[in-house]
């Protein structure tokens, strides 16, 4: 994933960049950078923030910027932002997003007149770059963000940084969001609304699919209007969103209570306490809690000032360590205890099987596992939510894989609707595999409604293969 805050000023703006992008950290932790426009010209500066936070790597370099207009982005893939010379100026440039038809374009792009790309440490061309060979090979830059965003197969929304102001653009579908924030003599443009919050800002509007507007200092113009047609990742309320960021009018803790209360209004589990599985489980603990009853507790704690998400490392054997080593059990709250588990998601399951052990082993007498979403079938094809290679990494396909041999792909729509036998038989194999003492997945339709939001125009891809 990523994230990326821009702000435009009529005093200098280093620091709120800095701290803006910084409220960003949750979205990756392999490439930070800033780039500022100011006395000097175009300021840059980016780090590999994987081993240390990105306040740390960038506090000398913000001494020595200076400038009221700048753009800061936490990547995990490749480094940016950009500085960019070409007939439409110099700019900076910073996306969010994945190009999946990545080696046409590049053909395209050569075919062109593009002498060369630089390439990237893994032996791979910078998405970022070939998104602002894109837009060059147009005759404005608000043209070449629409002819960009026209031909990537994928998502791609960007901040450009030039010496007169911002353009923030969403992308074309709307899957993730960009938000302007303003304050006296300043805008802001971002991907989570919480960054802008202790900066002063207040929120301006969310910017619609496809839409794009230019940021200066006294104010925000639509250039491109948004489109009709949106698909916003449901995921990003579920697991990924800062839980006091808001989405198209819902906020993500609110939409996680709102998650843990239908999934308790299906289920009728006996158990002594309640508990999430931190962080983005607890939000769905506590609606589950509040609407069944049974007490919310902490049975272990996360141990945060040294271990980061389990997410962010590249092998999986590292995330699992991590996932183990931060939690601390509070042996009072699980021995003897029946506890029903809620987590935003099963994936893999392999932290889960082992959270169960380490439960049981602590002394638990009963592990219920609720997950606040459906069993997810596919990858992600539109964001860099996962490095997995492979959809049979997926617990649910594996299981599905085993159960119908080669008839596994043409029955997956069976397997994705909760009330036929398929759905049952995958998740009574699932519970085994994993040791649970019961399983319980949410129904699409119950969690797409806690959203708030038309199913029209989220995307749930992952769950049932539709766009």
């Amino acid at each position: 994933m990523g994230g990326f805050f821009g702000v435009a000023s009529k005093s200098d703006c280093v620091y709120d960049v800095f701290f803006g992008t910084d409220y960003h950290s949750h979205l990756g932790t392999k490439r930070g950078g800033m780039a500022i426009w100011g006395p000097n010209g175009f300021q840059r500066a980016i780090h590999n923030i994987e081993n240390a936070p990105f306040r740390t790597k960038f506090e000398l370099d913000v001494e020595e910027m200076k400038g009221n207009l700048g753009i800061g982005i936490i990547s995990d893939t490749e480094p940016q932002p950009l500085i960019v010379r070409s007939h439409l100026g110099t700019f900076s440039i910073a996306t969010v997003g994945r190009i999946n038809n990545l080696d046409a374009l590049v053909d395209q792009v050569f075919r062109s007149g593009a002498p060369h790309f630089l390439e990237m440490s893994g032996g791979n061309i910078n998405p970022t770059e070939l998104t602002a060979a894109l837009i060059n090979q147009r005759g404005s830059i608000r043209e070449g963000i629409q002819y960009a965003q026209s031909q990537i197969e994928g998502s791609m929304s960007l901040l450009i940084l030039t010496e007169n102001g911002i353009y923030a653009a969403r992308d074309r579908l709307g899957r993730t969001p960009v938000i302007v924030g303003r304050k006296d003599n300043a805008h802001c443009a971002c991907f989570e609304s919480s960054a802008f919050l202790n900066l002063g800002y207040t929120t301006h509007h969310e910017l619609g699919p496809g839409e794009i507007d230019f940021i200066t200092p006294e104010a925000v113009e639509v250039i491109a209007q948004p489109q009709e047609t949106m698909r916003f990742c449901t995921f990003l309320w579920i697991y990924y969103g800062y839980p006091s960021s808001t989405y198209e009018g819902m906020n993500v803790e609110k939409m996680r209570y709102r998650c843990g209360d239908r999934l308790a209004l299906r289920d009728s589990t006996q158990a002594d306490t309640v508990a999430g599985v931190p962080d983005s489980g607890t939000a769905h603990a506590i609606g589950y809690a509040n609407r069944s009853g049974i007490p919310f507790s902490r049975p272990f704690i996360k141990y945060t000032p040294t271990w980061p998400r389990s997410f962010m490392p590249h092998k999986q054997s590292q995330r699992n360590l991590i996932a183990h080593m931060k939690l601390i059990p509070v042996d009072a709250l699980i021995r003897g205890k029946r506890l029903v588990l809620v987590d935003d998601s099963v994936v893999r399951g392999t932290q889960m099987r082992e959270t169960t052990e380490f439960l049981y082993q602590s002394g638990a007498k009963e592990v219920h596992i609720r997950s606040a979403c459906p069993p997810i079938m596919y990858g992600c094809k539109y964001l860099n939510f996962s490095r997995s290679t492979s959809e049979m990494d997926l617990i649910s396909r594996r299981v599905i894989a085993r159960l119908e041999g080669d008839k596994a792909v043409e029955k997956l729509d069976l397997y994705a609707d909760p009330d036929t036998p398929e759905h049952a038989r995958m998740v009574g194999e699932i519970c085994r595999e994993l040791k649970f003492t019961s399983l319980k997945y949410h129904r699409l339709d119950d969690m797409l409604e806690a959203t708030g939001v038309s199913p029209c125009k989220l995307c749930t891809y992952c769950w049932n293969g539709k766009e």
